[in-house]
């Protein structure tokens, strides 16, 4: 059975209202589920006497419910009531739960679970998890999963579906026989799921991560193999010769190119003009000048008189390459005719535009996955550009040039990885990389602390703000889940506000936001009728905002060296001197060697190896790190080896 095509409705206790939620979160089927892997796990420890328990400390007790349960009836209803042991007492509190008071009896033995506070001489849990000893029991036996969620959401609902899957639908089928498995130290399929969600202890969960991590290489490298088989020195339909449009335009810059910048442009020259078609990755550091020399490709293109597409993976970066080519159409006078397509267009407007890149009428197209959507046809479509090349599988891209008839194909990436894997990730293509950045780029002043240097951190952007600049703040979350450690998008304006009030103007941005939100959010930040744009990760990609001199990433120690290393790229893109301040909220700033790392160096190739050098085989706190090549467990630099190993495998499959 293809558990691809199993709806998850089709699991007993998912109804129309939780199958909703989880497609928010993209999970549609029952194979999209057992994907959906948990973000880290926790370790129930044994139960701890009330009388040893500590401020701060995370701990189960074990107590009996005194007669004293209140409830206090607000604006929040308040149910709180104490429980007992041997050796001490301690307050429970719980939120709008009004049914509690049925179901906590007195006399009757719970365990909680939760981090204790003291509010003056009581210490107290906020709302704890509670079981019965029988069920606590179960909880020991294996880490519990905590799953990235949306409103709505619970890590026990989850919990709970997965078991109904393993229930009904185990033992999978095993694409590979059991000789292979030993000989390549991997565990069975349906072994690695079971310890994906619910492993019994770290070796277990390493085990599982490494055949799943396994099978997403192979499958990867599978697509790369069948892209660099239809690739293989194509006849070019589009030889491309003159670039005098390309030296106006050079020459009318107000800047110089960079050496790297020229001798990339030099190679898609070479290209164009082969009697073969390009297939190029243009590699380059944050804000090394990728898109102008993109640019002038397609310019070139155009003035021949065949049409161009670029590829963006989201509307904000789509729209923003768009406005950008826009101005520099009209001020240096390219003669191009471009066009937006994304998926906020119109139903209407998208029929016109299909329309008229058919009949030839655009000959620049910039748009995202609405541009290799089956309605779409080109004229003559000459050169096809993805930007940020790891947000779109192989497919993906094969998909937009099959719209063309073997048309040159240039990808870009802005996420330097070590030379060993370039040349893995990306057989199919001939590489060119950008090192060098621009002279009128001042390097990016890093720093590390912990969350009680966060008012200082505060006080730096205010000093930016009030010189007219602006600032970013990076959460991981988006709202409040049962991680509570964790700083998230939706309450952060609560701390602005208790600091500045009004005086600083802040909004929002996170990818469930509806599109047309997320564009005003940009065109305001952009347009600097904001001052802080608090985000989620979604700004990684890109976004181009010269007046931004601050970015303050929360929880640093979440994310991975490349993905940090991208979201200091948001500042730096101006001419003032920027700064970017990674928070450690675990308070090991002095011990944090990868963030040193990153405080240490600003070029992207250096902290890739460094990254490579550094990670482990895994952990069990954040299974996917890098984020890149749109992988679920799997992680370039973190799995080398495994990465190594699935190309042994199907180089000789």
């Amino acid at each position: 059975m293809d558990l691809r095509q199993v709806p998850i409705i089709e699991i007993k206790g998912i109804g129309a209202k939780t199958a909703s939620l989880l497609h928010k979160v993209n999970v549609q089927s029952v194979h999209d589920l057992l994907w959906y892997v948990p973000r880290t796990y926790l370790s129930y420890p044994s139960v701890t006497p009330i009388r040893d328990v500590k401020e701060g400390d995370t701990v189960a007790v074990r107590g009996i419910v005194n007669n004293d349960l209140s409830e206090k009836k607000g604006r929040v209803l308040v149910t709180a009531f104490s429980v007992r042991d041997d050796t001490g007492s301690i307050q429970m509190v719980f939120f709008r739960q009004s049914y509690l008071k049925s179901v906590f009896v007195p006399g009757r033995r719970y365990i909680f679970y939760g981090t204790v506070k003291r509010f003056g001489y009581t210490l107290k849990m906020e709302m704890p998890e509670y079981l019965r000893d029988e069920q606590y029991e179960e909880k020991i036996k294996s880490l519990q999963p905590v799953y990235p969620l949306t409103k709505g959401l619970s890590s026990r609902l989850i919990q709970k579906s997965v078991q109904e899957v393993f229930n009904n639908f185990f033992p999978l089928k095993d694409p590979y026989d059991e000789e292979m498995l030993k000989k390549n130290n991997l565990m069975a399929l349906s072994d690695a799921f079971r310890n994906i969600h619910f492993p019994t202890d770290e070796e277990q969960f390493l085990a599982a991560r490494r055949r799943l991590a396994f099978d997403e290489f192979v499958t990867f490298l599978q697509n790369i193999n069948e892209a660099k088989k239809d690739n293989t020195a194509l006849p070019s339909n589009f030889i491309i010769r003159d670039f005098d449009i390309c030296d106006r335009f050079e020459k009318a810059l107000p800047f110089a190119l960079t050496n790297a910048q020229k001798e990339c442009f030099g190679h898609i020259k070479k290209d164009l003009g082969s009697e073969y078609a390009m297939r190029r990755l243009l590699q380059g550091d944050v804000g090394s000048g990728k898109t102008l020399v993109a640019f002038m490709a397609m310019a070139a293109v155009a003035n021949a008189g065949f049409q161009c597409a670029l590829m963006a993976p989201t509307e904000v970066l789509a729209t923003q390459h768009y406005q950008a080519l826009c101005r520099e159409n009209e001020e240096y006078k390219l003669g191009l005719r471009p066009v937006l397509l994304t998926g906020s267009v119109t139903a209407a407007n998208k029929r016109k535009i299909v329309e008229a890149l058919k009949n030839g009428e655009y000959d620049c197209v910039i748009g995202t996955h609405a541009v290799f959507q089956d309605k779409v046809e080109f004229k003559n479509l000459a050169l096809v550009i993805t930007d940020e090349q790891h947000r779109f599988g192989v497919k993906q891209r094969e998909s937009l040039s099959g719209k063309g008839d073997s048309p040159h194909i240039l990808v870009m990436s802005a996420t330097p990885i070590p030379r060993t894997l370039t040349l893995t990730l990306y057989a199919d293509l001939q590489v060119s990389v950008m090192r060098e950045l621009p002279n009128m780029r001042l390097p990016i002043k890093s720093c590390i602390i912990d969350a009680s240097l966060r008012g200082n951190a505060f006080n730096f952007i205010e000093k930016e703000v009030k010189a007219g600049h602006q600032a970013y703040i990076i959460c991981p979350m988006v709202e409040e889940n049962e991680d509570s450690s964790l700083e998230n998008v939706t309450s952060y304006p609560e701390r602005l506000k208790e600091r500045f009030g009004d005086s600083i103007r802040y909004d929002i941005l996170h990818g469930r936001m509806k599109q047309a939100d997320k564009n005003r959010v940009m065109e305001d930040f952009a347009a600097g009728k904001t001052d802080v744009l608090i985000s989620t990760t979604v700004v990684e990609v890109g976004v181009d905002v010269p007046n931004a001199t601050v970015i303050l990433i929360e929880n640093a120690e979440r994310f991975g060296l490349a993905q940090l290393h991208q979201l200091r790229g948001r500042v730096g893109r101006g001419d003032a001197q920027s700064y970017c301040v990674f928070l450690d909220g675990k308070g090991q700033c002095e011990n944090n060697e990868r963030l040193k790392v990153l405080k240490d160096s600003n070029d992207g190739f250096v902290i890739a190896e460094e990254d490579l050098r550094l990670r482990g085989p895994g952990d069990l706190d954040g299974i996917r790190q890098s984020g890149a090549m749109n992988f679920m467990i799997a992680d370039i630099i973190r799995d080398y080896d495994i990465l190594m190993l699935a190309k042994v495998y199907t180089d000789n499959g």
